[in-house]
């Protein structure tokens, strides 16, 4: 049988795929398993082929160079489990050292909570998810280095790089398509909570945001979210938990999932998040970072929701990083707090 060259974190569910390098002429040749079934064939090629250009597996796809069955197949063509599929020669130019390394780095990923079906990481401020933009390795690929047995590690969510806390990974495919599933009814599926430090004086105990966001893209290329008529509605709530002079801690509600939404919704509404460096106070968080707090004070701290296979509910929670903490304790010391309590 022949081989495709992937990025070596790339060891995941049913591939049979392997790190090696290969002739011009060997093809990689695999039967698709039973937690694969379902996914188009595009989906499929760019999940397992991670590190090669989008581009390149369309060109394959379009080429006819890509098998299933022994027939050309349309990109959105739906893979059966029993079917045969057939590649030809994928090289990645990655530094295989590099990747390793990061992988390594990352393998202190607290776990909160695992079972056959579901993990559940607290995962740390400064790690992106999963690699691209610049970054080889994320915590999905760290995840499938440290368990190269693993048949099945897919995310059920993302979370902004420089936002810690709960992060969900599907071990079955079964169990995954139920949280994508949960994560799509607005109002109705998981109860994501998050931590954050804005700039100002909240005064609403409780207050319903409901504002547009679009994404737009810089000069530079970099994305960007705004709040926007005809954009995607999006809502959060917010819930005081305590406030000082010149900051509010405040606990948010998602209604919706939207990128950067709440980092958005509170910087539209003159209340920016402490430390973030897209959307923030920009002087701000320069003397923030010399008193003590170098990330952004957003943390994923509690999530609920019935368990994908069971359907039991249960409730995950991310204790409020050390860093984030000691923040409070320093600002408590430093400025009067006339609302709630500090965590």
């Amino acid at each position: 049988m022949g081989q495709c060259l992937f990025q070596s974190e790339t060891q995941i569910a049913g591939s049979i795929f392997k790190l090696a390098e290969v002739s011009k002429n060997n093809v990689t040749q695999t039967i698709i398993s039973a937690e694969d079934e379902g996914q188009r064939l595009d989906n499929y090629l760019l999940r397992v082929c991670k590190g090669v250009p989008k581009s390149h597996v369309y060109r394959i796809i379009r080429s006819g160079e890509v098998r299933l069955n022994g027939k050309r197949a349309a990109a959105s063509e739906r893979i059966e489990a029993g079917d045969a599929l057939r590649l030809p020669p994928i090289r990645v130019a990655q530094g295989q050292k590099e990747i390793a390394a990061g992988a390594q780095a990352k393998t202190d990923l607290p776990i909160l909570y695992e079972d056959e079906a579901l993990l559940a990481i607290d995962k740390p401020a400064g790690i992106a998810v999963h690699g691209g933009s610049g970054v080889s390795f994320g915590v999905i690929e760290a995840l499938r280095r440290q368990r190269p047995q693993a048949r099945f590690l897919e995310l059920a969510h993302r979370l902004d790089r420089e936002t810690s806390g709960v992060l969900l990974v599907g071990k079955k495919r079964p169990a995954l398509n139920a949280l994508h599933a949960m994560f799509r009814e607005s109002g109705r599926g998981a109860d994501k909570r998050y931590l954050l430090l804005v700039r100002g004086r909240w005064m609403e105990t409780s207050r319903k945001v409901a504002l547009p966001l679009c994404k737009y893209l810089l000069a530079t290329g970099e994305r960007r979210v705004r709040v926007a008529s005809g954009g995607k509605p999006s809502q959060t709530v917010f819930h005081l938990l305590a406030r000082w002079e010149n900051f509010s801690l405040l606990e948010a509600e998602l209604r919706t999932g939207r990128t950067h939404q709440i980092r958005v919704h509170c910087a539209h509404l003159g209340f920016p998040i402490a430390g973030d460096e897209k959307y923030g106070d920009f002087v701000l968080n320069r003397t923030l970072a010399k008193e003590g707090l170098k990330r952004m004070f957003l943390h994923a701290w509690k999530m609920k929701l019935a368990h994908p296979s069971s359907g039991e509910e249960m409730t995950l929670h991310a204790p409020l990083p050390d860093a984030l903490r000691g923040f409070l304790k320093k600002l408590s010391t430093r400025e009067t707090q006339d609302y709630g309590q500090t965590l």
